[in-house]
């Protein structure tokens, strides 16, 4: 829980920023429209993007989307048409005298961010870009989010596919579905198990799974983490997760195997509270096989 001190903190630098980069004002980087209006310019780009994907990446709802994508269309900036493979799908692009003004911006973007510099000395310039970094990692962080997801949808398999592939990659002698122990869809839809997606921004970011047994320990399977997207805490934060929702079920007991290659994953378990065991099962890829007891909350 969040301290008053630090929600505070928070609120000022919020102030700070809105205030430096000019955006209470209805005419951002002094160009005739909103902020919401040249961030959805930008995001759209010059390969366009589909309007489903701009709502989720930005976390807007349709009606205000649509909003700002007529208002974009009405200046001829942006038009939006049916997808070439699917006539459901909206794709919005961004026509000459959009990509003109997206241009415009990135100048205006970038003259904003010198003059901000500019009356700093090295060394403050070198501590305000080094402390804006990681503020952006940290806030990029705390916007993943984890829900349980159909192990069938299109961002399960995705998640599932590219953990399949890293191990095969890293293991000494390749890795084979078809050889490990399984945890198919069927084994993680309730009531028999279940799979957390993490998103950051819309995008499918990570996943891991729970193979469930009534109140008996359960299994953890398919922790994975997308390369672009480690170092910001969320295997840590998924594995929390993961103990949560095995815990509102009344299960005292995680379990899961490993294989020495992930080290990464053997030090994350860890220092979580796992404890190595005894083997437990004849998973061949295995060589660590790891505990934890959690809480049960049922």
């Amino acid at each position: 829980m969040a301290r008053r001190q630090e929600i505070d903190a928070v609120r000022g630098f919020n102030r700070a920023v809105t205030e430096s980069v000019g955006v209470l004002g209805a005419r951002f980087l002094g160009r005739r429209r909103p902020p919401g209006e040249s961030r959805l310019l930008w995001e759209i780009g010059p390969d366009g993007a589909d309007v489903r994907e701009l709502r989720s990446r930005l976390g807007l709802d349709s009606g205000y989307v649509t909003r700002l994508l007529h208002s974009l269309a009405r200046e001829g900036l942006v038009r939006v048409e049916a997808g070439a493979d699917d006539c459901r799908v909206r794709r919005a692009r961004l026509t000459s005298k959009g990509r003109t003004e997206r241009a415009v911006l990135d100048r205006r973007s970038n003259t904003l961010a010198a003059e901000i510099l500019a009356p700093l000395n090295d060394r403050q310039r070198s501590t305000l870009v080094d402390a804006m970094s990681t503020v952006e990692r940290l806030l990029r962080a705390s916007m993943v989010r984890f829900a349980v997801e159909n192990p069938r949808s299109a961002d399960a398999r995705w998640c599932i596919d590219q953990y399949f592939a890293e191990l095969d990659a890293r293991f000494e002698a390749g890795f084979d579905p078809a050889l490990t122990i399984s945890a198919d869809a069927r084994e993680l839809t309730l009531p028999s198990g279940l799979l957390v997606v993490a998103r950051l921004s819309g995008r499918a970011v990570g996943c891991g799974a729970l193979k469930l047994h009534g109140k008996g320990p359960a299994e953890l399977k398919r922790m994975w983490i997308a390369p672009d997207a480690r170092g910001l805490g969320i295997g840590a934060r998924l594995l929390r997760e993961l103990e949560a929702c095995a815990s509102a079920r009344g299960v005292r007991v995680v379990r899961l195997e490993t294989n020495r290659t992930l080290r990464e994953a053997i030090a994350l378990y860890r220092r979580s509270g796992y404890v190595e065991v005894e083997r437990f099962n004849d998973e061949p890829y295995a060589h660590h096989w790891f505990e934890k007891r959690v809480k049960a909350t049922e």
